[in-house]
């Protein structure tokens, strides 16, 4: 395991299917880090929503937010709501159509980042997701910003999905992250955008071992 500096908060952003999550979760495992998977967290949100049938309600959702509780285990692989484990569930066509909806309520916003933060100051970590180099960690160590084309993040996701026996076509899966895409760069509260001091990464054509091991070294170079 590579050692670097005692505290360090390494933030990462990009859009859906730019390979962020496993990147991070990877790169959390060489470095001994802590994984925040802030994407998990809006998405067990609007699960919150559905379950509780208040997608039309925000002043209830809000007031069910403040209230819950988000757990990560095993190096953000399991993402507990409540305590239950909601890891598959957070994933479902349903969830992927109304997040971008949910995500975009500054209030739900607002309650999400307090607890990104707090989570921040626990320690060494990791962070991704769509505002983290922007907004949450603003004077993070490290920051990386993570792309790839859409016809790319459509295949990753498709054989995600398919892994998982959801039915979808990969031309719905495309439309659905060019959908996300807009809605998230367009939004008024917090969108997607890449930090000025941001490292870009293009992942198109990349595996993963060769983006994780890029920004290890990355890391590792400035740390020394």
């Amino acid at each position: 395991m590579t050692k670097i500096a005692p505290r360090v908060t390494i933030a990462m952003d990009g859009p859906a299917g730019s390979g962020k999550s496993t990147v991070a979760r990877l790169v959390a495992e060489k470095l001994g880090l802590l994984y925040l998977d802030s994407g998990a967290m809006y998405r067990a949100v609007t699960l919150l929503a559905i379950q509780n049938s208040v997608k039309e309600d925000i002043s209830e959702l809000i007031e069910l937010v403040k209230a819950c509780n988000i757990d990560f285990r095993d190096n953000g692989q399991r993402i507990f709501l409540n305590t239950e484990d909601v890891s598959v569930q957070i994933r479902s066509p349903e969830v992927n159509k109304l997040v971008a909806d949910i995500a975009k309520i500054p209030e739900i916003r607002h309650e999400i980042v307090r607890h990104q933060q707090r989570i921040g100051e626990s320690g060494s970590i990791i962070a991704e997701g769509r505002d983290l180099t922007t907004i949450v960690f603003p004077n993070a160590d490290y920051k990386f910003y993570l792309d790839a084309s859409v016809k790319e993040r459509a295949k990753r996701r498709f054989a995600d999905l398919q892994a998982q026996n959801v039915a979808t076509t990969i031309d719905a899966v495309e439309a659905e992250i060019s959908a996300r895409d807009e809605k998230d760069t367009s939004r008024e509260h917090s969108p997607l955008r890449a930090a000025e001091d941001a490292i870009r990464v293009d992942t198109t054509g990349k595996t993963i071992d060769e983006v994780v091991d890029f920004i290890v070294k990355q890391i590792k170079t400035k740390n020394k």
